[in-house]
């Protein structure tokens, strides 16, 4: 069995560890499979790739597409022509797809336009919210996949209300979780540590990245003043994203407790969060990670495609705005951590159970 694994940004190499792993311990065990990584060049900031390249033990790709970035027009198109040439330089049984950004959505088409195969990791995932773009990757994807595999039972039921076969759709749970626990060892102080006098519970992680938050400069800058002063007793961390640094520009706002960093490594960025008191964040992923590790999430978005986050985890939902963040932080601080736990499946074991079915229904 030959699979084509494709990865595009950040949240993509994180999930295919695991599962290029669990490949290659069906090699060792002598399984007749292989498999060919494709990097499309969606995410090509060194920061936003290589390093997860190498923190993570990922191969180096058999091929990268170098699309990088542009309109959502222009870069689908230029992952769908590159990708094209790919497959038909280089066969396989099946395209691996993992989660909603472009590189998902137009590899996806390409393959079936090819008659190949395609597997969505992650598949079923919904916010409701059209004017994401991921929503429609995922709304896209899901509508010509010939194998399902969701995180959890709510993605289920979204497929299948999207008339989705049942014997397509398999519950194996989160990739990212494998990687979380197949890492948790390995995380390691960033350089900035001792610099900024951080230790157990004493900042705050605060991440930003989506259009709704940042494309806006002034709103961006009002956010941040207003993050800046949440809570006088905790530092906060944030690691600038490169399309939040572009809109900031060269402005420097003077802050009390916001201290600004590169963008971090998986493993200092893991370190970070499992040591924070709270992290506050527009990322979809980091809501699970901080659901498994324990750690309070506030989630600056009007909805979630992950509701088990919300409704067993440790996030919460606060809008886009200040005002009620501070409201529901403010009560957190009060009435501290909520009980919560850790979503079924989520146990490090879901890449070997996707390769297992993959074989087995090959």
């Amino acid at each position: 069995m030959k699979i084509t694994i494709v990865a595009g940004a950040r949240p993509n190499f994180i999930k295919i560890a695991p599962i290029i792993q669990a490949i290659e311990k069906k090699q060792h065990e002598g399984v007749s499979i292989s498999y060919r990584l494709v990097h499309t060049g969606q995410h090509y900031d060194k920061s936003l790739s290589d390093t997860f390249f190498e923190e993570l033990n990922i191969p180096l790709p058999n091929s990268n597409l170098e699309v990088k970035s542009g309109s959502q027009s222009v870069q689908t198109a230029a992952i769908m022509i590159a990708f094209e040439q790919e497959l038909l330089q280089n066969s396989c049984d099946l395209v691996l797809v993992v989660g909603d950004v472009n590189s998902t959505m137009a590899c996806a088409i390409v393959a079936k336009k090819l008659n190949i195969k395609v597997a969505h990791v992650e598949a079923g995932i919904r916010s409701g919210d059209m004017t994401m773009p991921e929503e429609i990757n995922r709304i896209v994807t899901d509508s010509i996949s010939d194998y399902y595999f969701t995180t959890s039972l709510w993605a289920n039921e979204n497929l299948l209300k999207y008339g989705i076969s049942k014997e397509k759709i398999h519950f194996v749970g989160n990739v990212m979780i494998d990687t979380l626990y197949q890492n948790i060892n390995r995380i390691k102080k960033p350089v900035f540590w001792d610099e900024y006098q951080l230790e157990f519970e004493n900042y705050i992680i605060f991440t930003l990245h989506r259009p709704s938050n940042v494309d806006d400069e002034q709103s961006l800058q009002q956010l941040l003043l207003g993050i800046d002063a949440l809570d006088s007793d905790k530092k906060v961390i944030f690691p600038v994203h490169p399309r939040t640094k572009a809109i900031l520009g060269e402005k420097k706002l003077n802050f009390k407790n916001i201290i600004c960093v590169e963008p971090q490594g998986y493993l200092a960025f893991m370190y970070l969060i499992n040591n924070s008191f709270a992290v506050i964040t527009d990322s979809g992923g980091i809501s699970e990670e901080t659901t498994v590790l324990g750690i309070p999430c506030f989630t600056m978005r009007e909805n979630t495609e992950r509701p088990e986050t919300q409704l067993i985890g440790t996030n919460t939902l606060v809008g886009i705005g200040i005002e009620k963040l501070t409201q529901i932080y403010s009560s957190f601080l009060k009435n501290g951590k909520r009980e919560s736990g850790i979503p079924e499946l989520w146990d490090g074991k879901t890449s070997e159970r996707i390769i297992d079915i993959l074989l087995h229904q090959n």
